[in-house]
């Protein structure tokens, strides 16, 4: 810009003090030698120049928003308040307009329009959505069909099949049924097995008949009396405790596949599992007791399973039987009955004097006719596990009954999440078989674990395929059980957390919650969840039960260490009695073992150390009232012994007066003071506690304006502890 401000005015002076002042210098400072030095160099400057005008004019030409000459001058000579006014132009007094959209929201006074809150809609995580889902499997099913059950795509099952082991062609082969529950336990999700019978030989089978109802209304003393035997005298207690699965040979040569279960309310489960399993439910009710609890939840039991009903009224023969009575209550809970124009048979029988069992027969077997009951023979088999056990020679065994197939020795099967190779299969009477057909109870023998009772038995061709299917299970178990438990814990947190304040804030004090440890141990998998869910029924607000374990066979060293270690007691139902040794080591290690046969005695027995255990709650009583007769004042004591004091003369009139108590004085029904009893006396004798119908002597600390005719009461504090109720149908709780 200055070589073209020289340019301009044309004059050698003008473009030296424009050279000096890009050199640095100011005209001013330019020497002569200096000054000649520059004048040398300008035709080589001039040439240069020349160039450069040459370019800015054609620049000049083509720009149509070029900068004006004054403008180029001036921001070359700007002062440093120029230059500082883009930085900092409030310094200067200016005021530009800012840059950007934002502008200031102004004030509206307007009142807010009121909208109803809305909450948003929680998004569900993969993981629990899976959890829940249940997906129904068949033998090959395609992997297209598998993934889009499961709700994943098509290359995460087949990354699933390539890491189990299986190989992969295209995404439309078959997979075998095993195969596809190992898929679809690894993504997360429940299965369902479905079974065709195509292509299989059916044929008819006998029906399975579950004897239901109310404890000791007769369930028992029936089927002895259908199989000629006496299963009711060895039971302990009287009462059946355990679930029996046998098979009756009828009088018509038919025969029926009977399961005998408990009629005690600690065995709900137990029920549940018969109707599962079951083809026809024989309902059985006193006929001189009536519907009762377990009547009704037999009931239930059924229609939950949609299982058609027999209802047998037992005990005809007793002076007080009414079954008239007991048809109208079973119409009044929703039963169907023949006789008021509905579809379930009621037949009057009496296990002692054995009548009516031919017309029961006849009942069943009609029933069983117009169902047409129907199975698979052939192909592997189906079976449910009704009960398990641990022998001590022959290792787990499990009780079941096969519901479709054919169930052979040498087989590899999977129970719910154990597995083994069947070693041995015996009928109900102990008689080995080598198979097992349809409606057939047995025992099975060879498994590697117990099983829970009312597991799946799945035959599979190989053990590897077994150890597979196994291991894929307890994985899932155990990682729901770890989901259930973190769900139970935050919902404790949460409900802790909302119960810690009350309306206005303060805190609750609520009476310490003890924990009670208990390690149960039974004869067989079922009367250990019996067992089990019995106990936790007992838990309450003050004393929490922890069942930390659970086992079947009797009790070892094993059990006493676990004891020891986590402070619990050893419950054993159905066990013999431990040996010396382990009876010692208990005792020394200050271990309980409560043994017990009956189920009545071993929750009246637990429910009453919960209650010896539970703190309590402390409650004011009133512990006795006594009545103002007169008024006595003593004066002129002396400074030692204190001020006047007035003495109230009293005459209990209901309880007992304790010196220690708080005493409480009420005028016209109105509590006018309380406060510590100083002092209380008897025929001038200072004494603990005056009884009913006795005069007393009675002064209150801090307190003298007695009246004749006060009431004065006596506040005792209480420990009040939980009650353990059990009602008629054998129910138990803890009442706080």
């Amino acid at each position: 810009m200055a070589w073209r401000a020289a340019g301009k005015k044309g004059t050698f002076t003008s473009l030296t003090k424009a050279l000096a002042v890009r050199s640095r210098y100011t005209a001013a400072s330019v020497s002569k030698s200096n000054l000649e030095d520059v004048q040398r160099k300008i035709p080589v400057l001039a040439g240069q120049i020349q160039g450069c005008f040459l370019i800015a004019a054609q620049w000049k030409s083509n720009c149509t928003n070029f900068l004006t000459y004054r403008t180029s001058i001036r921001c070359f000579h700007a002062s440093p308040e120029t230059l500082a006014w883009k930085k900092e132009p409030e310094a200067l007094g200016l005021k530009i307009q800012k840059k950007g959209k934002f502008k200031k929201r102004t004030k509206d006074s307007s009142p807010p329009v009121e909208a109803p809150y809305v909450p948003p809609k929680l998004k569900k995580t993969a993981s629990s959505s899976l959890s829940d889902r249940t997906v129904e499997i068949f033998e090959g099913m395609t992997i297209v069909e598998l993934a889009k059950r499961c709700g994943v795509s098509i290359p995460v099952v087949q990354d699933i099949l390539k890491n189990v082991g299986e190989k992969v062609d295209s995404e439309y082969d078959p997979l075998s049924i095993d195969i596809s529950e190992l898929v679809a336990m690894e993504i997360g999700v429940n299965v369902r097995r479905l079974h065709s019978n195509e292509g299989a030989e059916v044929l008819p089978r006998p029906p399975v008949v579950t004897v239901m109802g109310h404890v000791d209304h007769g369930k028992t003393s029936l089927l002895d009396a259908l199989r000629l035997t006496s299963v009711a005298a060895k039971e302990a207690g009287g009462i059946t405790q355990h679930l029996g699965a046998f098979v009756v040979g009828m009088s018509s040569g038919a025969s029926i596949t009977f399961l005998d279960t408990p009629g005690h309310a600690a065995f709900s489960a137990m029920r549940q599992r018969g109707a599962a399993v079951t083809d026809i439910v024989v309902l059985v009710v006193a006929a001189d007791d009536g519907v009762m609890p377990q009547t009704l939840e037999a009931m239930s039991h059924a229609k939950a399973a949609d299982v058609p009903i027999v209802v047998a009224v037992n005990k005809c023969d007793k002076p007080a039987a009414n079954p008239e009575k007991v048809k109208i209550q079973l119409a009044t809970e929703g039963l169907a009955l023949e006789e008021m124009g509905g579809d379930i048979q009621v037949v009057e029988v009496s296990a002692v004097t054995k009548t009516g069992l031919d017309k029961l027969e006849e009942a069943l077997l009609l029933q069983a006719e117009m169902m047409d009951l129907k199975s698979r023979v052939d192909g592997p088999a189906q079976a449910y596990v009704v009960e398990a056990r641990v022998d001590r020679g022959r290792g787990p065994l499990a009780t079941a009954i096969v519901k479709a197939g054919t169930l052979v020795c040498g087989q590899h099967v999977v129970v719910g999440a154990e597995w083994g190779k069947i070693r041995a299969i015996r009928d109900m009477l102990g008689k080995s078989t080598d198979r097992a057909r349809p409606a057939m109870p047995v025992e099975i023998e060879g498994l590697k674990g117990l099983p829970m009772a009312g597991d799946d038995i799945i035959v599979v061709h190989t053990e590897e395929r077994a150890r597979m299917l196994s291991a894929g299970r307890k994985k899932k178990f155990e990682k729901d059980r770890l989901g259930r438990k973190m769900d139970a814990e935050k919902l404790g947190a949460l409900v802790s957390e909302s119960n810690l304040e009350d309306e206005e804030g303060e805190v609750e004090e609520k009476p310490k919650r003890v924990e009670m440890t208990i390690i149960v141990k039974a004869d067989v998998q079922g009367t250990v969840q019996a067992v089990t869910d019995a106990l936790k029924s007992l838990d309450s607000s003050q004393v929490f039960v922890n069942i930390v374990h659970g086992g079947v066979g009797p009790i070892s060293e094993s059990d006493v260490d676990l004891a020891q270690a986590c402070g619990a007691f050893i419950v054993g139902f159905s066990i013999p009695t431990p040996p010396g040794s382990i009876s010692q080591a208990a005792n020394k290690a200050g271990i309980k073992i409560k043994i017990h046969r009956v189920i009545y005695h071993l929750l009246e027995d637990i429910g009453n150390s919960i209650v010896e255990k539970a703190p309590g709650t402390f409650e004011t009583q009133v512990s006795g009232e006594a009545q103002i007769l007169s008024i006595f004042e003593l004066k002129g004591r002396s400074k030692a012994k204190g001020e006047d004091v007035k003495i109230a003369g009293c005459r209990v009139i209901d309880g007992r007066l304790i010196r220690s108590s708080t005493m409480r004085l009420l005028r016209s029904g109105e509590v006018v003071f309380e406060g510590c009893c100083a002092s209380l006396k008897r025929e001038k004798q200072d004494v603990e506690a005056v009884g009913k119908g006795n005069e007393c002597g009675l002064v209150i600390q801090n307190w003298d304006d007695f009246k004749v005719g006060d009431v004065i009461q006596c506040l005792e504090q209480v420990n009040r502890k939980p009650k353990f109720i059990s009602s008629q149908s054998g129910a138990v709780r803890i009442e706080c």
